[in-house]
C-alpha cells in the first residue's frame, strides 16, 4: 500500500529517493504514551513494499509528557540503511517490512 503523497516528507538516503510520514495525530496508546512513535518509509518513484519503523520515543503529539522532539531526517536515513542491511527490498511490492528500534522506551505509567 503506497503512502500519501500529502504530508509525507521526501530523504534521499545514498542517492535513492525517500518518502517518509508518520501520524500527525497519534494513536490512542501512542498519545498516552502505552507505545512508540512509528513511521512509514518507502521509495518515492516507484513504491513496493513499506518500511514502517518503531522508535523509541514517544510520540510528539502526546497527551501526557512535556513535547518530545520530532523525528530528524538523519534518523530516517539510518533506519533506512539497517532496513536494507536487514532484508528490506523497498522495490518488490509485499508485506510491510517491520524495524524494531523500541529498546530503551519506557511507559511513564
Amino acid at each position: 500500500m503506497a503512502l500519501v503523497k500529502k504530508g509525507s516528507r521526501n530523504i534521499a538516503v545514498d542517492g535513492v529517493p525517500y518518502r517518509w510520514t508518520l501520524r500527525r495525530k497519534p494513536t490512542y496508546s501512542q498519545a498516552l504514551v502505552w507505545s512508540p512513535l512509528t513511521y512509514a518509509v518507502e521509495l518515492a518513484d516507484s513504491p513496493g513494499s513499506t518500511l514502517v519503523v518503531t522508535t523509541n520515543q514517544p510520540h510528539p503529539s502526546n497527551w501526557v509528557i512535556e513535547p518530545v522532539s520530532a523525528v530528524a531526517p538523519y534518523a530516517v536515513a539510518d533506519a533506512v540503511r539497517t532496513a536494507l542491511i536487514n532484508g528490506w527490498i523497498p522495490e518488490k511490492p509485499g508485506s510491510p517490512f517491520q524495524l524494531d528500534q523500541s529498546d530503551g522506551f519506557v511507559s511513564p505509567h
